[in-house]
């Protein structure tokens, strides 16, 4: 955790992905044999109410606590590979680079934001991430996970959960009780965003999120909903996940919508199990989304779009909102170095970025979910 920070609160989520059952889904790149979690937030979450999101939620003090490293192995960084340094003109995201020691906590933030990420998959979903003993997995393939229906009954599972859910100090004593530890090898450093100004939840409520992913063999037999924060869940191939958003029987936040168009990019699980893998160590930078109010609707901009600002108001306090009376499509036509979220309205949003992806990652395919067709100057 870091106390210095007023704007925002620092949280981590993980994108799961599982091997699919029975019939491939479709993909635009073939038949896609692998599934998403989502979940749907609460009609009464105060952030982003009945949106579906992948697994995670703020980090707590439990999960930087000291107590990890008698568990987790006694090398640099708990067996985590060290991330490569930042290509000339970029930075690594604050959220990983920060001196973690020096705000009073020996574990690395990337070891933390792993396990308060695999805590929260637990606590919203009943999926228990964890590798047996304290030896980093080879990550050589998808994770099998394991059947924690078979290291305890679903009445012992459940109570455990329920006090995870009361104090998340109680997940390291799980861990404890089963032999076990947070698999922090298995999820791969992905992205980082953080809440645009002007689209805090109730209460001014910002994060900056640590988003990883996760490839599992299959999909766990154990996933139920809390019925507190989380009202469902659903398990769904990317594109399927899409056209269910395109057609409002789901909502996918702008940050949500992005990933999961990334990863319409991968119809096989292998393959984006090895993508992730080979590219985690490369890290990633903090995306601002800067909000641009034009007259029939919104932009989100993207580092690296010509719009984007150079010096962006990361805490609200200096700018006004950037507004224009131009609508979308001659914004659209203007542009020429594109990377951006066009927002018509709840359920009609487009990905547009005709820029090369930093930290050797891969742009989101371009689906729109309205009739607007920009993508002639792409």
């Amino acid at each position: 955790m870091n106390p210095r920070l007023r704007h925002w609160r620092e949280a981590a989520s993980v994108l799961l992905a599982a091997g699919a059952r029975g019939q491939r889904a479709p993909c635009p790149l073939g038949p896609c044999d692998y599934e998403l979690l989502l979940l749907q937030r609460s009609s009464r979450s105060s952030f982003m109410p009945s949106a579906h999101v992948f697994p995670g939620g703020l980090v707590e003090a439990a999960d930087f606590s000291a107590e990890w490293l008698r568990l987790l192995p006694a090398t640099p960084r708990c067996g985590l590979g060290a991330v490569r340094p930042p290509p000339p003109g970029s930075s690594r995201a604050p959220l990983f680079s920060t001196d973690r020691q020096q705000l009073g906590s020996p574990l690395p933030g990337e070891v933390a934001f792993r396990i308060c990420a695999i805590r929260e998959t637990f606590e919203e979903a009943g999926i228990l991430l964890l590798a047996p003993g304290d030896r980093p997995r080879d990550g050589s393939g998808p994770v099998r996970s394991l059947p924690a229906e078979q290291l305890l009954s679903a009445a012992e599972l459940g109570e455990w959960r329920r006090r995870v859910q009361e104090d998340p100090a109680c997940f390291l004593q799980l861990c404890r009780h089963l032999g076990c530890v947070p698999d922090i090898w298995a999820l791969h450093e992905w992205s980082n965003w953080l809440t645009p100004v002007g689209r805090a939840g109730r209460g001014g409520r910002r994060y900056d999120t640590a988003f990883y992913l996760c490839c599992l063999e299959s999909r766990p037999p154990h996933t139920v909903q809390d019925d507190q924060e989380i009202a469902a869940f659903m398990w769904s191939s990317p594109l399927e996940a899409i056209e269910r958003f395109k057609s409002q029987e789901i909502w996918l936040a702008p940050p949500q919508f992005y990933e999961v168009c990334r990863l319409c990019n991968f119809s096989s699980l292998d393959a984006l199990h090895k993508f992730s893998s080979d590219r985690a160590l490369e890290g990633c930078e903090r995306w601002l989304p800067v909000m641009l109010t034009a007259a029939d609707g919104f932009i989100q901009l993207l580092p690296g779009d010509e719009l984007y600002p150079e010096d962006p108001d990361y805490t609200g306090e200096k700018k006004p909102t950037m507004s224009t009376d131009k609508t979308v499509e001659d914004l659209m036509k203007e542009g020429s170095i594109l990377h951006r979220i066009v927002i018509k309205n709840t359920n009609s949003v487009a990905v547009y970025v005709n820029i090369q992806a930093k930290y050797k990652h891969v742009n989101p395919l371009m689906i729109n979910t309205d009739s607007s067709n920009y993508n002639s100057r792409l």
